[in-house]
């Protein structure tokens, strides 16, 4: 059943604002496809939505580039092709370098520290364990969770949320993509790990340079290219991995 959205203050949302987050969901959970047809009454029950709330959804979706009207064919999700991959990757460029930047100025030492770890603690369950469909869903939580947390952080609702849309259409772009493997997951963690290292030594150029090069990786497994190479090694770490053989289940990291 799709997830039903709640304000912060706790108010009951409207049923276009449902209605939208379950469509958000829905793309999130694999659900909706890009280039997807879908009539009215479909998308009605894929949202768990009465008719006038999809109706009045429609014009949010078409205007923010999620869903087209087709005549005689009905309505589309969005259709990945080279100029969706080049406008979603650049935007996301741009306003995920000036959240690094702005983050690394202002996060915690102890925020740092907590990202950290539930990098490595991830790492450690791919190499002790394998990998696995919840690894997965948690290294998303984790992965996604950073970027979420640094745009948030600037203060701005106007770029909040224009990244919120943003990454949905990253996340269409890429159910176009290749499965995850475990090779992809590590070098993703790898990636993200050489960015905290930036992060805490409170190098902005670095962690500038570093987010750029992050971006560019994740265009490139998008578009089947080699992915770039980092200075970053997991062997060089020997304490952080130092519990692969430890038999305790591993602490979640959904809520780090």
């Amino acid at each position: 059943m799709p997830t039903r959205a709640v304000r912060a203050n706790g108010a009951a949302p409207s049923l276009r604002m449902q209605a939208y987050e379950n469509f958000r969901q829905q793309i999130l959970q694999a659900n909706i496809r890009p280039g997807q047809f879908v009539s009215q009454r479909e998308l009605m029950q894929l949202l768990d939505m009465p008719l006038g709330a999809v109706r009045e959804l429609i014009p949010r979706l078409e205007a923010e580039g999620l869903l087209r009207t087709v005549p005689q064919r009905g309505l589309q999700i969005a259709n990945v092709d080279v100029k969706l991959i080049k406008n979603a990757f650049g935007l996301r460029r741009v306003l995920e370098r000036h959240a690094a930047e702005h983050f690394c100025a202002t996060a915690s030492d102890a925020d740092l520290d907590a990202l950290e770890e539930a990098h490595w603690a991830l790492v450690r369950r791919a190499l002790r364990d394998g990998i696995d469909e919840q690894l997965l869903t948690d290294a998303t939580t984790v992965d996604w969770g950073l970027h979420d947390l640094m745009i948030d952080a600037l203060g701005n609702e106007l770029i909040s949320d224009a990244y919120r849309i943003n990454s949905l259409r990253v996340r269409l772009i890429r159910l176009e993509g290749a499965t995850l493997s475990a090779d992809v997951l590590l070098l993703a963690l790898r990636e993200h790990l050489w960015f905290l290292q930036a992060l805490k030594a409170r190098d902005a150029q670095a962690v500038a340079e570093r987010i750029d090069l992050h971006i560019t990786s994740a265009l490139h497994r998008v578009l089947g290219l080699p992915r770039p190479a980092i200075a970053f090694r997991l062997e060089d770490h020997p304490q952080r991995l130092q519990d692969l053989h430890d038999t305790e289940p591993t602490e979640n990291t959904e809520d780090a």
